[in-house]
């Protein structure tokens, strides 16, 4: 390697010596992000910005094909419609943003930046739910939300994040419930199928759950590190919001009756996910089927006679079947590639002139670094398939990490044992008391993820204090 491209290298971190310092490494040098003028704000720069339309437009097909329809709702929220939902409040009270002044001039209420826009979706609701025939409304808006955090880092925990929330008012609780796990599948599809992170499905605690809502619903992903990331939610708020803002409709007997409530949500966070479970110590691995480019032409030796005709040439019979780019700056082949890896590209495309003589390209995988001959005849062919092999091997082995980094624990010793030998899912029975999950967190930082959906049996008693335990839980440090 050339000192050049060493050094391009060395700007990383290893993430064995300090993930912490690797991650924003990382998201700095692949140009993701930077800085905003305000502490725990961030620019999401062109290149981290194609990565969340990608995630984005996925998402918004799938959420469009359950019959929900994009809004737009205000980024201000009156104090007193917040206060409406005492524990909604309660929860959301430490984070909240407020607006004093308009101008000059002290406003006579003051105003939230939204956190999160229950309470103008309600306030909505109560203005235009009247009968049964105006249910189910299937409501999704793409928005930013502000949330005051202590400890920021880039799309992980910021004050200020880009996603969707979905807010769907159903007849019955059955009918809202329904609503609640289908969303979960959408984001399970989504996670799994095309950032290539196998997901933990499940319920969260009453501790954990959402402030407001009857129970949530949840996928939990591992990172490289062996800290959890709760990579995205549903809600089923019952009718306790209903009640609260005075939600209600004429059932077909001519009855009134409180409206049933869904929220869920997805936000950029999913990117600090996939640069945490595929990202290694060259820069980020993107999985094909959200890589903005997919494959990545690097004419080598491009001032010889013919060899950029044949790269352009190349582009444009590839354009159709893959998302390609080209590199034809004046940089050297070596560094060139080194951004390629960087920049977590699944594919390099090396094509020089002797490739020429032979029509023939050399394919660079991201993730393994093999290279393979291909004859420009079979590239249409190829291609296609190999994007599709890395991102099965991509999933695969985030899968078989995830298996690696979980354990089992029976008592409280063996739980703190086990954390500190491999950190990582730790799966423990529980009784249910809110005393042992706060106990557990006190005592080994580790939290209940979720109560998953495929329940074990590890043992008969709680891990925390031995009195006869009703479920399974998947217990771990988390960002």
């Amino acid at each position: 390697m050339g000192k050049k491209n060493k050094q391009f290298v060395e700007k990383i971190t290893a993430m064995e010596d300090d993930f912490a310092q690797w991650y924003t490494d990382i998201v700095k040098q692949a140009d993701l992000v930077d800085y905003g003028p305000v502490r725990g704000t961030m620019i999401i720069k062109p290149d981290g910005f194609a990565i969340w339309e990608r995630i984005r437009d996925e998402l918004d097909r799938q959420i469009k094909a359950t019959g929900h329809a994009n809004v737009s709702f205000p980024l201000f929220i009156p104090e007193s419609l917040l206060q409406k939902e005492k524990d909604h409040v309660e929860g959301f009270a430490p984070e909240v943003a407020w607006v004093t002044h308009g101008g000059e001039n002290e406003l006579n209420e003051r105003l939230v930046v939204r956190p999160t826009s229950e309470a103008l979706f309600c306030e909505y609701y109560s203005k235009n739910i009247h009968s049964y025939r105006d249910l189910p409304m299937l409501y999704n808006q793409w928005s930013n939300v502000v949330r005051w955090e202590k400890t920021t880092r880039p799309f992980l925990r910021s004050l200020e994040f880009l996603w969707q929330e979905g807010h769907t008012a159903h007849a019955t609780y059955e009918e809202a419930a329904g609503e609640t796990e289908k969303m979960l599948n959408v984001y399970t599809d989504v996670v799994e199928n095309y950032l290539a992170i196998p997901v933990i499905r499940g319920r969260k605690t009453e501790k954990e759950k959402f402030a407001g809502a009857d129970y949530t619903l949840t996928i939990e992903s591992m990172m490289h590190d062996g800290k959890a990331l709760q990579s995205g939610t549903s809600h089923h708020f019952g009718s306790g919001f209903a009640e609260a803002f005075d939600i209600t409709y004429l059932d077909e007997k001519g009855e009134s009756q409180y409206v049933h409530q869904t929220s869920w949500g997805a936000t950029t966070r999913l990117i600090g996910a996939l640069i945490m479970v595929h990202g290694d110590n060259r820069g980020l691995v993107l999985p094909p089927r959200i890589a903005p480019i997919q494959a990545i032409i690097v004419p080598i030796a491009q001032h010889k006679e013919g060899v950029l005709d044949k790269a352009y040439a190349l582009r444009d019979q590839l354009k159709d079947f893959v998302r390609v780019g080209m590199d034809v700056s004046d940089k050297s082949p070596g560094w060139k590639f080194n951004e390629c890896e960087m920049k977590g590209i699944p594919v390099r495309i090396e094509m020089g002139p002797k490739d020429i003589e032979k029509n023939q390209v050399v394919l660079v995988r991201r993730d393994t670094g093999e290279k393979e001959f291909v004859a420009l005849t079979d590239l249409e062919s190829r291609l296609p398939v190999l994007l599709e092999e890395i991102q099965q091997n991509l999933f695969n082995q985030a899968l078989a990490h995830r298996e690696e980094k979980t354990s089992i624990a029976t008592t409280l010793d063996e739980f703190k044992q086990t954390l500190e030998e491999n950190p990582g899912f730790i799966k423990a029975m529980w009784c249910g008391d809110v005393a042992c999950e706060e106990k557990i967190k006190e005592e080994t930082q580790a939290t209940s993820r979720c109560i998953p959906f495929e329940q074990e049996k590890i043992a008969d008693t709680c891990v925390c204090c031995g009195k006869e335990a009703k479920e399974m839980v998947y217990w771990a440090k988390a960002y």
